[in-house]
């Protein structure tokens, strides 16, 4: 199996990046499944019913959300119809939304989860020991998948690395998200699980992690006045991980970083 995961999409600029390159790149690497972490999609916060369609129709099996969830609440209208939408696992049980998804990708039922991480993410929203939440959904629903992907959506680069060895063996892909920063450590860990602290963002690169330096800077003292921060859409940039899967262990065989558009090198012979 062929999986593409594109990182978190900030505004129109990354919006527009999806548009371009995931139908490109779902042709020329006969993909099978496609993720997208869409928490940053509506103007740079959140998700709205009509960009959610966006990324369906660019291509997205699943789209995975982040801290970001409840910034539009017409998110909630989402939920409302079938969707495959998910927001993280570990918010209070009554929380609306779901935080898993399983779709059929290449005859293999997919469950795609999400947990959110605690350290220096000062959520409004109580979050459950995303370690715990993670192997009690494993315990609960394995019996109900073949294939385990897994979206950290956390700050620290060492809670994403804790959280890949918990899963190594257990799930075939586990991916950090929420920096929009990408690191350049994707591998397969030894029991066959493929990892990368942070994809990075769909976004303008020309930006600070995808908003406009003008309003960001005010809020590091840089500028006069405290300016709304606005999402930059000088330039768009796709940055994703692509995998192949195993279709006899469901785990994972490579892992490779994807980066096309206007700003950072770009990954070679690939649209």
């Amino acid at each position: 199996m062929k999986v593409l995961f594109c990182g978190d999409v900030a505004g129109a600029a990354g919006r527009k990046a999806v548009k371009e390159f995931v139908p490109k790149l779902k042709q020329k690497l006969k993909l099978d499944g496609i993720i997208i972490n869409g928490e940053n999609a509506a103007h740079g916060l959140g998700l709205t019913p009509k960009t959610y369609q966006e990324l369906i129709r660019a291509g997205a099996d699943v789209i995975t959300m982040g801290n970001h969830t409840f910034d539009k609440m017409d998110v909630v209208q989402i939920w409302q119809e079938e969707n495959v939408l998910v927001r993280a696992l570990n918010y209070p049980q009554e929380t609306v939304g779901k935080g898993y998804h399983i779709a059929t990708i290449a005859n293999k039922k997919v469950a795609v989860a999400q947990v959110l991480g605690r350290t220096f993410m000062n959520s409004k929203i109580e979050l459950a020991d995303p370690f715990q939440t993670i192997q009690a959904f494993i315990q609960e629903h394995q019996s109900e998948y073949d294939i385990l992907i897994v979206d950290f959506h956390a700050e620290t680069t060492a809670e994403k690395i804790v959280m890949g060895y918990q899963l190594d063996g257990q799930a075939a892909l586990v991916v950090g998200t929420h920096t929009h920063i990408p690191t350049n450590d994707a591998h397969v860990l030894p029991g066959g699980t493929a990892y990368i602290s942070d994809i990075g963002m769909c976004g303008d690169y020309t930006s600070v992690i995808g908003m406009t330096r003008e309003t960001a800077f005010t809020h590091f003292g840089l500028g006069v006045g405290c300016k709304r921060l606005e999402p930059a859409t000088a330039t768009s940039t796709l940055c994703a991980v692509y995998v192949e899967i195993d279709d006899k262990t469901n785990l994972a065989t490579s892992i490779h970083p994807i980066i096309l558009g206007d700003t950072l090198e770009n990954t070679k012979d690939l649209c």
